[in-house]
């Protein structure tokens, strides 16, 4: 059994502790071995965020090639209150929160409305949901701000909450696009599992569009991207004594037809050994071999809708930005 511990930080704020560092470094381990010693070799996403590599997202977001951010503001802006009518929730539930920027939009929507009562910031950051809840509970006075520090693969669970009125659970940024079809539909069935009738699911997708543009958001001009890949290889050498020599990889973006989903890849410039010491591992490369870091999949609203029903949730409302890059959906539980 995990061990669970909740610090009260303020009379409006608690965190609670599913994932503690020394379990974030045995995941690490755990992902590195299982990953480098596969064929073709792979990394989850997740270790992409560190300190640094959190910056470089946040720089990543503004670029001008990468356009999902933008698109969810756009439209969060324009439909939150549209969204808030439809699930008038006294729980806002995020997970994957990061520092919750784009969801003061609902928060401010949900006060307005005069239903919320507890925000629920979802990530796998202690600093990071630290820092934003207390500049939430500063800026919504009287909201109860419920920090869960977890692995939503892991503790999803923990957002079943005792019954207090709707809740609005929202996946955003298009993270769900990171899971492959199967782990997809893992999330949404044990999702559904924990949803009320009353309760939504707001989820931010990105759509087939351009190949071109696609690539291009993952691989933009300034090298930004190339930075946020390598950083992952960096966060093995501090953490696992690992001598990934960074110069030896190069940042590669595909994108693949057959799955629709963009691949993130380093690639290996020579034949090189790495030695990753706190597994006591040596991991060898062929000139070219690829390490695949992330995939980041594209929808079209049918597929998107079956898969939701496949889980037991029912689409209801679907909102685009007026390019239709991006999109926003409400389901509820059948």
């Amino acid at each position: 059994m995990e061990l669970s511990s909740t610090e009260v930080v303020s009379p409006a704020i608690s965190v609670e502790l599913l994932l503690h560092p020394d379990d974030v470094l045995a995941d690490l381990g755990r992902d590195v071995r299982e990953g480098l010693t596969s064929s073709p070799k792979s990394l989850p996403p997740k270790w992409f965020y560190d300190d640094r590599g959190s910056k470089l997202f946040e720089s990543i977001t503004r670029l001008p090639e990468y356009y999902p951010t933008r698109r969810e503001r756009e439209i969060l802006a324009g439909r939150a209150t549209s969204i808030v009518a439809e699930c008038p929730a006294s729980t806002l539930v995020e997970l994957g929160s990061g520092t919750s920027d784009k969801t003061i939009l609902l928060l401010d929507a949900l006060a307005a409305h005069g239903s919320l009562r507890r925000f629920v910031p979802f990530d796998v950051s202690e600093t990071t949901l630290r820092t934003a809840a207390l500049r939430l509970a500063q800026r919504f006075p009287g909201l109860e701000v419920a920090a869960i520090v977890g692995d939503f693969d892991r503790h999803l669970h923990a957002i079943a909450l005792p019954e207090t009125g709707p809740r609005l659970v929202a996946f955003l940024g298009g993270t769900v696009g990171n899971l492959d079809r199967q782990q997809r539909a893992g999330f949404f069935g044990r999702l559904s599992r924990d949803l009320r009738p009353d309760d939504g699911l707001l989820l931010g997708t990105d759509l087939v569009k351009d190949v071109d543009r696609l690539v291009a958001a993952y691989d933009d001009a300034a090298g930004i991207a190339a930075q946020f890949n390598l950083n992952v290889l960096d966060v093995i050498n501090r953490r696992l004594g690992a001598d990934f020599d960074l110069g030896g990889f190069g940042h590669v973006a595909h994108w693949d037809s057959e799955h629709e989903w963009v691949e993130m890849r380093l690639r290996s410039t020579s034949a090189q050994r790495v030695r990753v010491a706190a597994l006591d591992l040596d991991v060898v490369f062929a000139p070219g071999e690829e390490i695949r870091t992330e995939i980041s999949a594209k929808f079209h609203r049918e597929d998107l809708e079956a898969e939701l029903a496949a889980a037991g949730l029912e689409l209801r409302r679907w909102w685009t930005d007026p390019k239709d890059d991006y999109a926003l959906s409400l389901s509820f539980r059948r």
